[in-house]
């Protein structure tokens, strides 16, 4: 009877210390990170950096899950209805969350407030207004020249349509009159051989996907989008001040998990997102690709897509973006 009665009472305690264990216990086996983008550009390397800091950190694998497509809704959309465990993770910026929502107005398969919950700021930098150097221009004020010379007859390249550097570009054309036509690519990097060639005549881009050429001398910084100049290209001067003050694109990257998720996950991500974000090696790795590192806690990463939808809202209205 003693025995039994101490099988029970061993048997009783391990399953309440499992019970108890449970959320301490993750993750037991690999998280996948969706991002809503191409292999190969700055958001795949910035999302790599944490994912394999994650893998260091906890012990198990965090894999890229590449999801581009569809104004980056493709990946949304999966991450949103992903199960809300802490397995399934998703890495996007101000296209996806802030605009987005104006673009597609009502007609998204996900809202970005109500089905994720934020972990953290991740990184942020300008885009740069680029053109081949084989293009006869060497300021911003001589492209515009350029093109009223030409109106109607010369395009711009972008990531895709309804994203930041195609809204980007449609305020910097009401700033300073241009009369550009729109091409849209799956991304960056397919756009840049056109760009290269002068098939296109400008784009606006982060230095990740064309720090070579800039390096090379085959494409030309013209003025960066940030309130301030880039710290990594201090010589090129912003749109704001070639005349067109208030201007100002700042693009970020945020980590996000589908709603519900446990609190105690978002926190332990949170916790080491930041210590990650902030340490010397974070810098110098997300500065190699053009990128300054931060990091916040989850309600600021709220309050930035709120402030940012608004913001934009009369942007997308007078450029009357839409998805293509």
């Amino acid at each position: 009877m003693n025995r039994l009665f101490v099988l029970l009472f061993l048997l009783v305690a391990a399953g309440s210390v499992h019970a108890q264990a449970g959320p301490a216990v993750w993750p037991s086996r690999p998280v996948r990170m969706i991002i809503p983008y191409p292999p190969g550009g700055g958001a795949e390397a910035a999302a790599r950096f944490l994912a394999n800091h994650f893998t260091q950190a906890f012990g198990q694998s965090f894999v890229i899950d590449n999801r581009p497509g569809g104004n980056t809704v493709i990946g949304a959309e999966a991450a949103a209805k992903a199960a809300p465990d802490g397995y399934t993770l998703f890495f996007t910026g101000g296209s996806t969350m802030a605009l987005q929502p104006l673009v597609f107005a009502g007609k998204l398969p996900f809202d970005p407030l109500a089905d994720f919950a934020p972990v953290s700021m991740v990184s942020h930098f300008p885009f740069f207004v680029l053109v081949p150097s084989s293009l006869n221009v060497n300021t911003l004020a001589e492209l515009v020249a350029f093109v009223k010379a030409r109106p109607g007859q010369l395009s711009y390249a972008s990531n895709g349509s309804g994203l930041i550097s195609h809204l980007g570009m449609e305020m910097l054309k009401q700033a300073t009159g241009m009369d550009l036509l729109h091409v849209p690519y799956k991304g960056f990097a397919p756009a840049l051989p056109d760009l290269l060639s002068g098939r296109v005549a400008v784009m606006m881009a982060d230095l990740a996907p064309v720090g070579q050429q800039l390096r090379a001398g085959s494409l030309r910084a013209l003025a960066a989008t940030s309130a301030q100049r880039s710290g990594f290209l201090p010589e090129v001067p912003t749109v704001a001040e070639l005349g067109n003050p208030g201007y100002e694109i700042d693009v970020w990257f945020g980590l996000f998990a589908p709603a519900k998720t446990p609190s105690d996950i978002v926190s332990k991500l949170n916790a080491e997102a930041v210590k990650y974000l902030s340490s010397p090696a974070a810098k110098e790795a997300y500065g190699k690709v053009g990128h300054e590192t931060i990091h916040s806690n989850p309600e600021a990463v709220r309050n930035r897509i709120i402030a940012e939808q608004k913001a934009f809202a009369k942007a997308v209205k007078d450029a009357n973006l839409k998805p293509e």
